[in-house]
């Protein structure tokens, strides 16, 4: 009998990787609220629960193993759902993460705590209890600064606070986005971001997930902190990829991960690495999927998927064996109601096109983008370098029109 394997989302990033666990031989679950997700569809069977429901979702998964097959493991692609994965590993004698592992991964406040006391160099930060509590952060501190909710996803609530943000506004945004009310200020990092992924297996480390993040909007959005995609490989030199490599896997060791995988958001300031923030799931944003293995001919998932049932990894496997341009980038048309979109087909008939994906269509409604859910669509480009990748990726984006008009005038 193939291993089974439950994929706790169903979204549209999750996709490829449900193709590649079936491709692989793996008897699929897909788990997700919606019945009609896109992931849905392509599994062998389906439970309908909410990815973030993690008591519906453990007694959904003993139903089926009782009613149905074994599960050997289980894993979200794409999804920010780490208690959900651990609550099922943990009540069906699964590998996987720890329960506390995935408390730490959720809370981004306790996940700080957790690395500054590892010795793991992260920024300054602090919680913030009121509005009056951030002005006297300011006044102490100095801007800027950067407010989060402790535990919410898709930069939903994040803001850089600069000369002239309303802080009590600023605030309150904040904690409209987290579910337990709870909000945490930390210093604004100066210097280059990355993605990293690591594949930790007993005491190896491999982090074959290496990307440039790109944040050229900063000011266009702020003082909400949008990202406009990123590029691979990275432009910095060897010794300091190797840092950055080195923190963020022992970041992840520090959150008491001993095999699985650890998505990292780093920052390279002049005084060396610093963590953001650490995950320990599959990342989003068809990094996992298409750019990685694009880029590098790494197999992420394939790797992800054995360490969730317990088997082991080939190390040689998760060691680059290219170097090739990956780039993606976001589309971001005017606020007001979608009239039409043009190109499209021609830029997907392009070669050097890996995937061209819309999230609106016309008729819809695009909002001035505060979070990473209100991006309206992306482009993936491949090259022989990173530039000529980006280079690419940016045409796509200036190439497809995404007309709209005013909601006024479409009134």
């Amino acid at each position: 009998m193939h291993k089974t394997v439950l994929v706790v989302s169903g979204g549209i990033e999750a996709v490829p990787g449900i193709q590649r666990a079936r491709r692989l031989g793996y008897h699929v679950i897909v788990a997700d609220r919606d019945p009609t997700a896109p992931g849905m569809r392509l599994a062998h069977d389906v439970i309908v629960a909410s990815t973030y429901d993690v008591a519906g979702m453990i007694t959904a998964a003993r139903r089926y193993v009782a009613q149905v097959r074994p599960i050997d493991g289980v894993l979200s692609i794409a999804a920010d759902v780490p208690l959900t994965v651990a609550g099922v590993a943990d009540a069906l004698g699964l590998p996987g993460p720890s329960l506390r592992t995935a408390q730490l991964a959720s809370d981004k406040l306790a996940m700080k705590e957790c690395l500054a006391a590892s010795g793991i160099p992260v920024p300054w930060f602090a919680p913030v209890a009121t509005a009056t509590e951030l002005r006297s952060i300011v006044r102490r501190r100095g801007l800027p600064l950067v407010i989060k909710p402790v535990d919410s996803r898709g930069a939903r609530g994040v803001l850089r606070l600069t000369p002239g943000v309303d802080l009590a506004w600023a605030f309150g945004e904040a904690v409209r986005w987290s579910p337990t009310g709870r909000v945490v200020a930390e210093e604004y990092l100066h210097g280059p971001q990355f993605s990293t992924e690591s594949v930790l297996f007993d005491d190896q480390a491999w982090t074959p997930g290496f990307a440039e993040r790109n944040y050229e909007f900063l000011e266009r959005f702020a003082p909400h902190m949008i990202e406009n995609g990123g590029q691979q490989p990275s432009g910095i030199g060897a010794p300091d990829a190797a840092a950055l490599r080195a923190v963020a896997e022992a970041a992840g060791r520090a959150l008491g991960l001993a095999r699985g995988i650890v998505k990292g958001d780093l920052v390279l300031t002049p005084t060396g690495p610093r963590v953001i923030e650490i995950a320990t799931r599959l990342s989003g944003g068809w990094f996992c999927t298409d750019q990685i293995p694009l880029a590098t001919g790494v197999d992420l998932v394939g790797a992800a998927l054995r360490l969730a049932v317990g088997d082991g990894v080939d190390p040689a496997a998760l060691i680059p064996r290219r170097q090739r341009g990956v780039a993606i980038r976001y589309f971001f048309p005017s606020p007001g109601r979608v009239v039409s979109i043009r190109s499209v087909a021609r830029f997907r008939a392009a070669p050097w096109v890996h995937r061209l994906g819309l999230f609106v269509r016309v008729g819809a409604h695009v909002d001035a983008p505060t979070n990473h859910t209100l991006r309206s669509g992306f482009v993936i480009t491949r090259a022989s370098t990173a530039g000529e990748a980006v280079r690419r990726a940016e045409a796509v984006a200036h190439g497809v029109q995404i007309v709209t008009t005013p909601a006024a005038d479409a009134a």
